[in-house]
């Protein structure tokens, strides 16, 4: 609430009577009661009762209809006082007046007054009579009435008069309070105060309060219940809903906010109305009106390519005249190897001059960074400084710098212009952390000479002072009054290992090593020490003792500790800047590039493929790649994830850069604690290599190849845009044309060529560029077309006709015109100097000897579909406007591409890798080309002012750009659209003074008359033409043009005192001998003179005027240059040199079929033939064996280029020999020199064994439920489910003739058998009637292997793992079990039987003899006949127990014969923790073989099997264990038989043999004991 201040104020101020405040009441009285108080006070009565007759609407207000349109606005204008005003009120004073206020109001306005005065609005326009005495009388009279605690009504009556005129300014859904006389008061003592008023006020009083009420019974028209209510009612209604103001406190900011925002709205802009991108794409961003602004050149304020639409403002520190020597001097070593050979070695061509190439790459720094001069102008104006000038051989001329070269020094002084804001980033840094280092000021901070290096030392400085750092920032944060509430981003919290050891006494144990890490690199950098070890009389290890936390449970060992301290000195050098910086230098020397392919890229990356040519990349000088695209592509195949890159450093840098730095860190001492301690100190420098320096060095080797190879094909894409606009326009023969002219041209093109859809489009421009004709025909054979064509040609007289088109077809089209313009073959010329086409006439004076040639159409194409086509041309069809590109080409090359703007980064320039080249940079050097060429040939500024097509070379004049040249020609087109002479640059501020200089003597003021004086008869000065406007001579130099001119003519200052400056200037270029009188002149003395006069050098400049006299702005461009023959031939079908290669094979249809030949023709298009003796290897006629419409492949046997003749053509061969040879040595991509042929021999034999494997697998075919085409791996998951002793049969790996067959032994347990097939079906359809197991074990169908082999070998193992001696489980659970077992029982022995599951068929037999003895294992191997212990067979179970037995028992007595103890191991068999035999080396299941692979169980193919060892004599032979390991995927699983199998086994038996129903004869043999080995 306000009030009680109100209060206090407002009788403060009634103390004061301040008189300043009375007279602001009075201003205010003034203002508030003037159309109230315009009532008569001798008609009181009239008016009161036609202000009732008015209230009850009797009275029509006459002007209702006549009210003027600006009350509206008015009252929005009132409207937001009020609204201004509301937060001045109180509670207090919202409530209305009490009954004494009232009478006084009534007694001393004379009016009548309800219970309620509502207040109203003042009006600003009302006339201020007599009111000012009315308002502070009704004041005075409230003062005296009122007593203390009504005191603040007084300010009521105050806003009483402001508000009652707003309820006349509500709109309708304002709130009204109005009663009989409520919208006006009437004063009794008007006349005494103010005088009667006369008959105009009254009428004027009148239509005043007819208004009032017109507007209250508008808004009670609103709510027509209200009109009715008399002032009690409302007094009632006040009471219990009180009036609606009673929280405006609450809406006062509210309020405020929308008034102040409705008042100090802002005036629409076109930021409000466009999008972002749309205001960026039209140049209107605050950051372009800087760039217009500031005088500097454009381009030099930009980040990135003016040409870009990303191209960003700049904002690098200029460089100063004491940055120069330093700059050059860190130039000069980056310039170019050129430079470094010819200028830095003792035997260079130019080594003397090397002083003078610091000096002019100093000057062309200050001209660039300090001066602000471009490129082309240095080029042109200040050759002299950046060439050598010897006063005495000024004869002598040897340029330091080429164009190229101040390029170079632009961006690398862009480069040290980096360099230096990061050192002073440095600098603060270090400033801020506080820190007093004087390794870092003395050594360090002297070699930062690198971003990289400005990098490393930032990174150094963190790491070294961290803790400061976070301090000072602290501190700096809290101190910071200005900005106490600035949010902070939170940085990382993590904390590296480094950090967390410097915290802990490994860091003291650190210090014990005995020197710095500082000392280390400085005795790195200086190649001998300056700094020396403090010896230990400790060994490390001991050393580190001391060091141990006595408390036990937080000791960290001493070897620990001592790798901690390691780490803390390898980090510190790793992180050393000095250290970084020269492994990369040694990177730089001798970096090594590798390359292997991925799993995918082995496979997809074949001997056709681009990348092949770097798949196996082997150690390459990183240095031979740099001048190649070859390094972009192996990142664009590692990103493809088709190859990995390793950069290394060659071992012999490495181990001379290991060896040094040890050297530096070594002790010299020879002692054993010395040496120890130099181990230590050499574990510190491999870590450090390994963990910190060589990856910097990798990382950065990376981006600087990447780097070089991007620029390296930045360039060549430039130089090829060179060459194709750094020409003049076509130049025909017509002997009035001279070179520089721009030739009238007639465009044709027949699209696509077909002649059922397709017309001929013709397209005339003069000289000018003007489009003057343009035309359709529908071809060019009958003769109204001809006629149409001819009259064309006789009409206009074009100096060229220029033919493009989108198919071969466009040949045609040639051919026809040069033969109705009367060309003949015999009469071709192609005079590449003169400009003329192929195939012109030979008769000069010919008026249809119009040169026809080919034009590139790379623009046009872009052209055609462009908005500019459309906004140019909006009537022509697609082809026209092709037609229109191909002419302007003709005409200007240059102006095409300039106007192709950041599109021309879509034309190829560089076929197969430009792509590779970001856009930023590839525009970039492309418009550094475009600068060079508009600034060599000029621009005509007022042509550029009247001709949007030829504007857009304007951009690329020197000193301005996009956004500069926008504002010029406004300006210029402001003035008139012509410019007189280059003065008016300056004299009415169309270029600043530093793009002035820059850009003068490129724009070209064609004069066509003398100059006159430059004052008229009045003594004004007034703008006349000067001569030398029109030429490349720079305003700067116009007096040594008139110097010239003078001494040339001869003449002497008086004799051309009244005339122009530049009269001279045109008389020497008029005059006829003009060569000859400024041959005479000795330019050379005049330059000695002027350099030994004023220390100007101007031999360049002189001959350049010397030039521009005798031809202005003559033209210097190369003769325009007409495609070649292959060019032409890509350019209308595609084809290239690399598809028509000699030997490829391509597919041809035939379209004519001779008996000695067939036509044909490729897909491109392109014709060819086929000779008979080319068809068929046999001697008959081509009809008799190819027909139309046949699709042939045949090899290019020549290609046939005759261009003048408009012939494409090639010769193939059909015959089957020569196509069944194939072209694949013809399109195989040649491998790099540094070839990996290892890894690329083993990678192609993986390749061909998975081919193999893939074909065979993929052919097998059998009919049987059993049988899957399945890996090993898928037949493992699919037997996962099944049952034991389930057999899946799948095709082997082995090959087509190999089977294998995996069955389930157990939960997770498979064997694999390998199946031989001698006589296997080659489709893979069916099987072969013969298989063999092991090549001994032989089975006719695979229904018999299965019975007979593997359910036999299942039988046996379910019957072992039935038995009461087997236990589940693994085998360490057996031997825990029989450990317990003869721990409870000490007088047994215990044994067993387990799954192997490292062998899956096999059994392990664990025996324990007793409790101090160890667990012994030996292997039981199953066959489908027996069990074999060792080499023992056994039929059964118990016979197998009972072998054990036996053979227990026996060792036993053999050892206790031999006096050694029991429990000794068997031969062949282990004890836990002992190595395998030789035959246990490999375990064979699961993921230990190779998936696909069917291994071996029975060892190598066609091994003999071992002789059945006799049983007789109790004599056991020994185990001579597994079968030796053999080639991979032999001897996993079961191996072979311990016996020769009997006669019989795997062959049906005798016949007469019988045996139990259901059961196979063979197996039933078995179980009988027929024949199958011999009974225990």
């Amino acid at each position: 609430m306000s009030s009680p201040t109100r209060e206090h104020d407002h009788a403060h101020r009634e103390e004061d009577d301040d008189p300043m405040e009375a007279s602001g009441q009075e201003e205010e009285g003034e203002a508030v009661v003037g159309h109230d108080s315009g009532d008569s006070s001798e008609e009181p009565e009239e008016d009161a009762e036609e202000e009732r007759r008015i209230r009850e609407g009797f009275i029509v207000d006459e002007d209702e209809d006549e009210e003027p349109d600006d009350e509206e606005e008015e009252r929005r204008k009132r409207r937001k006082r009020r609204k201004k005003r509301h937060h001045h009120r109180s509670e207090d004073e919202d409530e209305g007046l009490d009954e004494d206020d009232l009478e006084l109001l009534e007694e001393n306005t004379g009016g009548t007054f309800g219970r309620r005065l509502t207040k109203g609005r003042p009006r600003e326009e009302s006339p201020p009579a007599a009111s000012s005495s009315r308002h502070r009388n009704v004041v005075e009279s409230s003062d005296e009435d009122m007593d203390d605690d009504t005191y603040p009504r007084v300010q009521d009556i105050h806003n009483i008069w402001d508000d009652e005129r707003a309820a006349a300014g509500r709109d309708d859904d304002d709130d009204v309070d109005m009663d009989d006389m409520d919208n006006f008061i009437e004063y009794e003592d008007e006349e005494e105060d103010g005088g009667a008023m006369d008959e105009q006020e009254r009428e004027a009083k009148r239509r005043e309060k007819r208004r009032l009420e017109k507007a209250r019974r508008r808004a009670m028209g609103s709510r027509p219940e209200l009109a009715g209510i008399d002032a009690n009612a409302w007094d009632e209604i006040h009471e219990v809903f009180g009036d609606g103001h009673e929280y405006d406190w609450a809406l006062v900011d509210d309020e405020d906010a929308g008034y102040e925002e409705e008042q100090l709205k802002p005036e629409m802009k076109y930021q409000d109305v466009f999008e972002p991108s749309e205001i960026r794409a039209r140049m209107l961003t605050e950051d372009d009106d800087l760039i217009r602004a500031q005088d500097i050149p454009e381009r030099m304020q930009l980040a990135t390519s003016a040409l870009s639409s990303s191209s960003t403002l700049s904002m690098h520190k200029e460089l100063t005249e004491n940055d120069l020597d330093e700059a050059a001097t860190w130039v000069i070593t980056r310039l170019s190897s050129r430079k470094e050979r010819d200028f830095f070695r003792g035997d260079g061509q130019y080594h003397r001059y090397l002083p003078q190439l610091v000096e002019a790459i100093t000057s062309a720094l200050r001209y660039i960074f300090v001066q602000e001069f471009e490129v082309p102008y240095i080029w042109m104006h200040k050759r002299d400084y950046i060439s050598y000038f010897d006063p005495d051989n000024a004869k002598l001329q040897i340029e330091l710098l080429s164009l190229e070269d101040l390029w170079r020094i632009y961006a690398l002084g862009q480069k040290y212009r980096s360099l230096i804001e990061r050192r002073g980033a440095l600098d603060a840094l270090y400033g801020r952390l506080g820190a007093s280092d004087e390794y870092f000021e003395n050594v360090v901070r002297q070699r930062v000479e690198t971003a990289e290096m400005a990098a490393d030392a930032t990174e150094w400085l963190g790491m070294k002072y961290r803790d400061n750092k976070k301090s000072n920032f602290d501190i700096q944060f809290h101190d910071d009054e200005e900005q106490p509430e600035a949010r902070k981003h939170k940085m990382p919290s993590r904390v590296s290992a480094y950090e967390l050891a410097k915290k802990t006494i490994a860091s003291k144990l650190a210090e014990g090593f005995g020197i710095r890490s500082h000392e280390v690199v400085q005795n790195f950098i200086a190649g001998h020490n300056t700094h020396f070890v403090e010896e230990q009389e400790l060994n490390p290890l001991a050393y580190a003792e001391q060091f141990v936390d006595p408390d036990a449970t937080r000791a960290q060992p001493a070897d620990e500790l001592l790798a901690r301290a390691r780490m803390i000195i390898a980090t510190e050098l790793g992180k050393d800047p000095l250290l970084r910086q020269e492994i990369r230098n040694a990177f730089k020397r001798s970096a090594l590039v590798s390359v292997l392919p991925t799993e995918r890229g082995v496979s997809k990356i074949d001997e056709h493929h681009p990348y092949y040519n770097f798949k196996y990349l082997h150690n390459k000088n990183a240095a031979d790649m740099l001048q190649s695209p070859q390094f972009l592509n192996i990142l664009a195949a590692e990103a493809d994830h088709l190859v990995t890159v390793s950069v290394t450093l060659s071992p012999e840098a490495k181990s001379t850069y290991e060896r040094k730095l040890n050297d530096a860190f070594a002790s010299d001492s020879f002692s054993d604690t010395a040496r120890a301690w130099n181990e230590e100190r050499s574990r510190v420098v491999q870590e450090a290599l390994e963990q910190h320096l060589l990856p910097v060095g990798v990382k950065w080797t990376r981006e600087w190849i990447r780097e070089e190879s991007e620029d390296y094909l930045a360039r060549q894409c430039a130089q090829t845009l060179r060459e194709r606009i750094d020409v003049a326009p076509f130049l025909g023969r017509d002997p009035d044309k001279k070179r520089g002219d721009t030739p009238s041209v007639l465009a044709m093109s027949w699209g696509k060529g077909d002649p059922h859809k397709d017309s001929i489009a013709l397209v005339f421009l003069d000289e000018a560029g003007r489009l003057r004709e343009h035309t359709k025909l529908d071809n060019l054979f009958t003769p109204e077309n001809q006629d149409e064509f001819m009259d064309i040609i006789k009409r206009r007289a074009p100096d060229v006709i220029g033919i493009g088109g989108f198919s071969i077809a466009t040949t045609k089209l040639a051919r026809r015109v040069k033969e109705l313009l009367g060309k003949t073959n015999d009469s071709n010329e192609n005079d590449g100097t003169s400009g003329g086409g192929w195939g012109e006439s030979s008769q000069p004076n010919d008026s249809l000897s119009t040169p026809v040639i080919y034009v590139h159409d790379e623009v046009a194409r872009l052209y055609q579909h462009s908005r500019r086509a459309d906004e140019d041309f909006s009537a022509l069809s697609t082809l026209s406007k092709y037609c229109v590109g191909l002419a302007r080409y003709v005409q200007s090359p240059l102006n095409e591409y300039a106007a192709l703007g950041s599109d021309i980064s879509a034309i190829t320039f560089e076929e197969e890798f430009q792509q590779l080249v970001p856009k930023e940079k590839l525009l970039s050097a492309l418009e550094r080309t475009l600068v060079d060429v508009v600034n060599k040939v000029g621009v005509d500024i007022n042509r550029a002012v009247t001709d949007p097509y030829y504007q857009h070379l304007l951009q690329f004049v020197a000193g301005l750009g996009p956004r500069k040249a926008q504002v010029l020609v406004k300006k210029i087109a402001s003035m008139g659209g012509n410019l007189v002479n280059r003065d008016q640059f300056i004299k009415n501020g169309l270029l600043t003074t530093k793009i002035f200089i820059n850009a003068a003597a490129f724009l070209r003021i064609i004069q066509d008359s003398e100059p006159k004086p430059a004052k008229n008869r009045h003594g004004e000065e007034i703008d006349v033409p000067d001569p030398l406007d029109s030429t490349r001579v720079h305003p700067e130099d116009y007096e040594l043009a008139r110097k010239m001119a003078t001494d040339a003519l001869e003449l002497d200052e008086e004799d051309v005192h009244d005339e122009h400056p530049s009269h001279v200037v045109s008389v020497i270029m008029s005059d006829e001998d003009n060569e000859k009188k400024l041959d005479e002149l000795n330019l050379d003395d005049f330059a000695v003179n002027m350099y030994r006069t004023n220390q100007d050098k101007k031999r360049h400049t002189l001959n350049v005027i010397r030039g521009e006299l005798l031809r202005p702005y003559g033209e210097r461009r190369e003769p325009f240059v007409q495609p070649t023959a292959w060019q032409v031939l890509t350019m209308l079908t595609g084809e290239t040199e690399r598809t028509l290669l000699t030997g490829l094979i391509v597919s041809v249809q035939a379209v004519r079929v001779k008996s000695q030949f067939v036509a044909v023709r490729l897909d491109s298009g392109v014709e060819g033939s086929i000779a008979k003796r080319y068809l068929t290897d046999a001697e008959v006629d081509c009809d008799t064996v190819c027909k139309p419409g046949q699709t042939l492949s045949g090899v290019i046997v020549k290609t046939i280029m005759d261009l003048p003749n408009d012939t494409f053509s090639v010769e193939l061969s059909a015959r089957e020999t020569d196509v069944a040879a194939g072209d694949s040595q013809f399109r195989r991509v040649k491998h790099d020199e540094h070839w990996n042929y290892t890894q690329a021999d083993r990678d192609n034999e993986m390749q061909a064994r998975k081919k193999r494997a893939e074909v065979d697998r993929t052919r097998r075919v059998i009919k049987h439920p059993n049988f899957h085409n399945f890996n090993a791996a898928q037949a493992e998951q699919y037997l996962e489910k099944q049952q034991r002793g389930d057999v899946v049969i799948r095709p082997s790996s082995k090959g087509h003739n190999h089977l294998a067959v995996t069955w389930k032994v157990d939960d997770k347990l498979y064997q694999h058998i390998d199946v031989v097939e001698p006589n296997a079906d080659p489709t893979g359809q069916t099987v072969g009637s013969k298989l063999i197991v092991d090549g001994t074990h032989q089975f006719s169908d695979l229904d018999e292997l299965i019975v007979n082999h593997v359910q036999a070998m299942a039988r046996k193992v379910e019957e072992l793992m039935m038995h009461e001696k087997f236990k589940p489980g693994t085998e360490d659970d057996l031997h825990l079990f029989l450990r317990n077992f003869v721990a409870a029982n000490p007088s047994k022995s215990a044994y067993g039987f387990t799954l192997n599951r490292k062998r899956p068929g096999h059994f392990n037999l664990c025996y324990l003899a007793n409790k101090n003895s160890t667990v012994q294992t030996w292997p039981v191997r199953v066959t489908p006949e027996a069990y074999y212990l060792f080499d023992t067979p056994a039929a059964g179970v118990p016979e197998l127990c009972d072998a054990f037995k036996v053979r227990q028992k026996s060792m036993s007595i053999n050892s206790s014969l031999g006096g050694g103890a029991g429990g000794k191991t068997p031969f062949g068999a282990r004890t836990p923790g002992r190595t395998p035999a030789p035959g246990h080396a490999t375990p064979g299941h699961m993921s230990v073989r190779q998936v696909g692979r069917t291994p071996n169980p029975y060892g190598p193919t066609g091994m003999p099997p071992p002789p059945v060892p006799g049983t007789g004599g109790g004599f056991t032979p020994s185990f001579t264990g597994y079968p030796q390991p053999q080639q991979y995927g032999a001897g996993f699983q079961t191996p072979g038989y311990g016996q020769q199998p009997p006669p019989g086994y795997g062959q049906p038996p005798p016949p007469g043999t019988g045996g139990p129903p259901g059961v196979h004869p063979s197996r039933a043999a078995m179980i009988q004991g027929n024949g199958w080995g011999h009974p225990y």
